[in-house]
């Protein structure tokens, strides 16, 4: 499969909203707490949720993976899930519609925050929508939101095996990666501007955990803009091309320090959605990583 097609193009664009909003607010993000974790907005949810709304598609992923999909009454523009596709879309992750997702009359709104999104989820709390926000960064953030949203949907025991099901995957993982070289990783969601996973990112920690180095470590932030002088110098062995589009890609390509790295794209969503598909993410990740692993049973994840 390729990202590049029309059956990946919609999703893609959700994740690169979601990534570019953070981008344009990482000045303030800067001063911001590092993990504030799961919180709430508005009036208390009741105790039995029966309509929800999601603002992305990783949260709607969230409510199908713990066999909660009945009570979504909402999903965003993005959503692509056979599941939903029938339902009302109520916005994008920087651009939701507060009119429309007040129209549903939901028992809980789930949203991943970010600066984009920040004043109309605020304006659903105030117009009485109880708002769970769920900060999807790191891999901690992704199982903690994991957990938040079993706890809301009455599904903790649900919630709680997926969680474990990612940490399993992860421990393999760490474990097979153990015994191959180390790649040196420039993981690019795009190329103009070069916008990388930097230290803080999900992407930054599972590239660590499938055995890479992340040539962008010292970027400063979750999804730094990257100059192309520093790529250069520090001349990874492996580009993760995530990027939707190849503009400025060649250009890139063929400069010293990156014209001898070897250039592989993602499979599917998996590692670009921070959700319950990061295990799956993680191993698609790994083999791309270490090809000279295929078919060595002790070496597969």
């Amino acid at each position: 499969m390729n990202l590049r097609s029309s059956s990946f193009r919609v999703p893609w664009l959700a994740v690169l909203a979601t990534v570019l909003c953070l981008v344009t607010g990482s000045a303030g993000a800067a001063s911001a707490p590092t993990h504030q974790g799961p919180r709430t907005l508005g009036p208390p949810a009741p105790a039995r949720v029966r309509r929800v709304v999601t603002l992305a598609p990783s949260l709607t992923e969230m409510v199908l993976t713990v066999g909660a999909g009945s009570t979504l009454v909402g999903v965003s523009r993005f959503d692509e899930a056979k599941e939903v596709e029938k339902l009302p879309r109520v916005g994008g992750f920087v651009d939701p519609s507060v009119e429309s997702v007040v129209a549903l009359k939901p028992d809980l709104v789930l949203v991943q925050p970010g600066p984009g999104n920040q004043r109309p989820v605020e304006k659903m709390a105030e117009l009485g929508v109880p708002v769970l926000l769920l900060p999807l960064h790191s891999v901690a953030d992704v199982l903690a939101g994991m957990r938040a949203v079993g706890v809301a949907l009455g599904r903790q025991k649900e919630a709680e095996a997926v969680v474990s099901r990612i940490e399993a995957t992860r421990t393999r993982v760490r474990e097979a990666a153990k015994k191959l070289p180390a790649p040196r990783v420039l993981f690019a969601y795009g190329f103009e501007p070069l916008v990388v996973a930097g230290p803080g990112s999900f992407a930054n920690e599972l590239l660590k955990d499938a055995g890479g180095i992340n040539v962008a470590a010292d970027g400063g932030s979750a999804y730094p803009v990257y100059s192309v002088e520093r790529v250069v110098r520090s001349r990874p062995d492996v580009v993760v091309d995530a990027a939707d589009v190849d503009v400025g890609k060649d250009k890139l390509r063929g400069l010293p320090g990156l014209s001898g790295a070897r250039w592989v794209e993602l499979p599917s969503l998996a590692l670009l959605q921070p959700g319950p598909s990061l295990g799956q993410g993680l191993e698609e990740l790994f083999r791309l990583l270490h090809p000279e692993a295929a078919g060595k049973g002790g070496a597969k994840p």
